[in-house]
């Protein structure tokens, strides 16, 4: 396995709202706050199209948004190219896309790179096709250059636990082998726990233990394989209360339940991603819980590169000016701003974070 690296620095040019951001640099944690329709949720959007873009899905992801002159900012007779350059480790990727009369994509250029002593190779992948050439780039000499760029890009996660329906595949059955990493919706949070419990039992009492503290009556997992079709195994995320023995179901958990049950796995997994990017991780929870939420963000910050993107007061509250990222909308584009703390030091002794957000003190108000 190849090392997978953090994100040091981004640049995006014509990406929705963002027309131009520039060796943006991330640091562990980054926070982003801002108005509804500021272009917070474009920036994970583009971790979105990244990750299809990488896995060589990006025509397919870019028609079910709605077309390359949905895309690119202000359309395509104002945006003629989508750009982007990454910096991670020793290691950057960079293209340039183009729109097609399908309203589709084309590749003008693609490019590695990697630092190797003072010096910085550069490699060319082809240029007009439709699909990225990373993932089956063949560089004799240099192969691990390509591969460490393709498994970093791809280690970078993006979770979104919204879908807390009936129907929402982490209250179903699902594959007791699909437990190999923590799906970005959490379907497979059966297995993943179920292998978890096995294999990193003390991960799985830290967890389990979190969610007490934001779930008092709620006592254990009831992580149950069952055979169906053959071999093929199966386990759904059952559950226990305190001082009952009784399996109840998913669906008698709240939606907030349910959402911050994901997160803990999340945040709290053994081998974690290098990056974990969520957007709005308080919707419906407690704000006892919200504090929680924060106070795990924090801790995972250390073993983890967090972008999270919210609208939480109290979640504010958890963190440091420094960790936050301000976005406003500016003729119609996002600009992005990260805030210095010694600029407020002196609000800071009568007012939390979350307050200063709230006067619009920090900005990244309506």
């Amino acid at each position: 396995m190849a090392t997978q690296n953090k994100i040091d620095t981004l640049t995006i040019r014509g990406f929705q709202s963002i027309r131009e951001l520039n060796d943006f640099k991330l640091n562990n944690l980054n926070v982003l706050i801002g108005a509804n329709g500021a272009g917070k949720s474009n920036f994970v959007t583009y971790f979105r199209m990244l990750s299809e873009l990488v896995e060589q899905r990006l025509q397919v992801w870019v028609t079910r948004r709605g077309g390359a002159d949905i895309l690119l900012s202000f359309g395509v007779k104002e945006t003629q190219e989508l750009y982007s350059f990454v910096l991670f480790g020793r290691n950057g990727y960079e293209f340039t896309l183009a729109p097609t009369a399908s309203d589709g994509f084309v590749f003008v250029n693609e490019h590695l790179f990697s630092d190797i002593g003072q010096e910085r190779i550069r490699i060319s992948l082809r240029a007009g096709y439709k699909e990225s050439e990373l993932k089956d780039a063949v560089f004799p000499g240099n192969q691990n250059i390509a591969t460490d760029c393709y498994e970093s890009i791809l280690s970078w996660k993006i979770f979104h636990f919204h879908d807390t329906s009936d129907t929402a595949g982490v209250k179903r059955l699902g594959s007791l082998a699909d437990a190999d990493y923590l799906r970005s919706d959490a379907a497979n949070l059966a297995a993943f726990l179920y292998r978890m419990k096995r294999h990193s039992p003390d991960t799985y009492s830290q967890i389990r233990k979190t969610v007490q503290l934001a779930i008092p009556f709620f006592d254990d997992f009831v992580l149950e394989p069952q055979t169906a079709n053959g071999d093929n195994q199966q386990i759904r995320l059952m559950w226990r209360q305190k001082e009952s023995n009784y399996p109840l179901w998913p669906t008698q958990l709240s939606d907030g339940s349910i959402r911050f049950i994901c997160l803990a796995t999340a945040l709290l997994q053994p081998i974690p991603p290098s990056t974990i990017i969520i957007d709005e991780p308080e919707l419906g929870l407690h704000p006892y819980a919200i504090t929680l939420l924060g106070s795990l963000m924090r801790s995972a910050s250390a073993r983890m590169q967090l972008i999270v993107s919210t609208q939480s007061v109290p979640l504010l509250n958890e963190f440091s000016i420094d960790n936050l990222i301000v976005v406003e909308r500016e003729d119609g584009v996002s600009v992005f701003n990260r805030l210095n703390e010694d600029e407020f030091t002196n609000w800071l002794e009568e007012y939390s974070v979350g307050e200063l957000w709230e006067k619009n003190i920090l900005g990244g108000r309506p």
